[in-house]
């Protein structure tokens, strides 16, 4: 697949049919579907690591961290922030499936530092609704995941926090950064 926001001739934006980019990636399903073959894993990551990341698409998070099919479960949200639906989701990850590390990954350059939470009264304003959720934006990436390690390593429904860490990624370098906990 390309990794350029301009489509090649092998993976054409338009699908054959005409429609949306939803109607290519059903066409694109259906090619993939032809040559799959079941790999005979359970949900259960063979590394029993989950990572949680940034949403971002500059993130190619199995190539960055040279992993496989089957090795970690990925959580991924605007801002990799841990927020209560990243800890239900680590919750289940550990007691239900295994895992017993967690590696959480900010990055440079994200949207998150850009907004603010004046997001939610804008959108209150436009909608009617003010969300129930918090933007959790930020403006300096490493202070955010020491929050989102201490987050990790405080809740009570975790069962292992003792593997918690996290990096910062470099978008034009490709290299993750480590980011220590305050003691």
């Amino acid at each position: 697949m390309s990794t350029s926001a301009h489509p090649s001739a092998e993976t054409d934006s338009t699908p054959s049919s005409g429609g949306t980019v939803t109607d290519r990636l059903v066409e694109l399903n259906a090619r993939y579907a032809e040559a799959f073959t079941d790999p005979g894993m359970d949900a259960r990551p063979v590394l029993h690591v989950a990572v949680v990341a940034c949403m971002d698409a500059r993130l190619d998070l199995h190539a960055a961290l040279g992993l496989e099919l089957g090795d970690c479960h990925t959580i991924r949200n605007a801002g990799g922030v841990v927020t209560d639906d990243v800890i239900r989701s680590l919750t289940i990850s550990q007691r239900a499936l295994g895992t017993r590390s967690v590696v959480l990954i900010h990055h440079t350059n994200c949207g998150m530092e850009s907004l603010t939470e004046d997001f939610r009264q804008e959108l209150e304003i436009e909608v009617g609704q003010r969300p129930a959720w918090a933007v959790e934006a930020y403006s300096d990436a490493d202070q955010d995941v020491r929050q989102s390690m201490q987050r990790v390593r405080t809740s009570p429904f975790l069962l292992h926090t003792d593997d918690i860490r996290g990096f910062v990624f470099d978008v034009t370098t490709g290299k993750l950064r480590e980011v220590l906990p305050t003691s």
